[in-house]
């Protein structure tokens, strides 16, 4: 059986290290630093799970935050889930993108490990 791959991508942090659930929930994981390196890991990785902060960009023309163009490829990944971390003050931002592309599970901050457990 092949390991199941998680691709969690750390930007602003400022939350617990999650590494260990993600590995009791049989998760190699992979870790970058930004949407963009990311959407670089996913040329060769196909993971089973990515786990993404909602960081809200009122500066973004277009877009609300670079998770959107992170979305937007992992449409073509229909096995991949996404689950999102974000500020419940975005909620209203957050949901704007989620009607456009799907996503697994949304989480506010502060993060509730056993809810984390439960999505993966």
């Amino acid at each position: 059986m092949s390991k199941r791959t998680l691709l969690s991508i750390i930007e602003l942090g400022g939350y617990p290290d999650f590494k260990q659930i993600y590995r009791q929930a049989g998760y190699e994981v992979e870790t970058v630093t930004s949407v963009r390196k990311a959407l670089a890991a996913l040329k060769k990785l196909n993971p089973d799970v990515i786990v993404a902060e909602f960081n809200f960009q009122s500066d973004f023309r277009d877009r609300t935050s670079s998770l959107e163009s992170l979305l937007a490829v992992v449409q073509r990944l229909p096995k991949t889930r996404v689950i999102v971390f974000y500020e419940k003050d975005h909620a209203h931002q957050l949901a704007r993108l989620t009607n456009q592309y799907p996503i697994h599970e949304a989480l506010a901050f502060p993060i509730d490990p056993a809810k984390l457990k439960q999505s993966l």
